[in-house]
């Protein structure tokens, strides 16, 4: 039976490239695509891929919170982060949120192909370039508060954070979370009370250095 496989990435081309490659593979089936966190959470619920192949920077809802809330899922399907990112931190952090493998997009086709194999089978699948340095930091942090964002901020706090860092009006924010203008200004008041922080431009330079949004793409 072929592998039922579901694609992540903000760039359509993207995603048409990998779809195109991985049908020709007769034990792979693509079944759906999303094009942001958010849609990849509620696609997922919908369509119970057995993996989900997702780009780890994305506006609204980037890969690693996106992560977090699909492996929670009742239909516990598993994750295989793509990313231009060999920073052990981004790494980590995906493997933290429950992802199963993680693949560099300079990596050959044929890498993504194995670590497919590899996650359908129940293991853990890292690009070499990064596995021995992943695994050492990843050991050594994953028993302890290591005071990232993820640690110290709620989850809709993180979301809040993203959308305000990518330059998002409260107003844009709320109507994308689906929740009052109210609520997240409140949300931004205690992001700022809990990191310290006393403008757009930081929090902005605090999301960027923790991961949740890129400057550039």
């Amino acid at each position: 039976m072929a592998i039922r496989i579901m694609l992540v990435d903000d760039h359509k081309m993207i995603r048409d490239g990998l779809r195109s490659l991985l049908e020709k593979h007769s034990n792979i089936e693509v079944i759906g695509e999303a094009a942001d966190g958010q849609a990849a959470v509620q696609t997922a619920r919908k369509l119970s891929p057995e993996i989900i192949i997702i780009d780890i920077g994305m506006p609204e809802l980037n890969g690693i919170e996106a992560t977090r809330q699909i492996t929670a899922l009742k239909c516990k399907p598993k994750v295989i982060g793509l990313s231009m990112h060999a920073d052990r931190r981004y790494v980590a952090q995906m493997l933290k949120a429950g992802a199963s493998g993680y693949i560099l997009k300079d990596s050959a086709f044929e890498e993504l192909v194995q670590a497919i194999e590899t996650v359908a089978k129940g293991r853990t699948y890292l690009s070499p370039q990064i596995a021995g340095t992943v695994v050492t930091e990843f050991k050594r942090t994953a028993k302890n508060d290591d005071g990232s964002v993820f640690s110290v901020l709620t989850e809709r706090e993180r979301e809040v954070l993203q959308q305000i860092s990518e330059g998002c009006s409260t107003k844009e924010i709320a109507s994308s979370l689906g929740v009052s203008v109210k609520t997240i200004e409140t949300h931004r008041r205690q992001i700022m009370e809990k990191l310290n922080l006393h403008s757009v431009a930081e929090l902005t330079k605090y999301a960027i250095k923790e991961g949740l949004t890129e400057l550039e793409k």
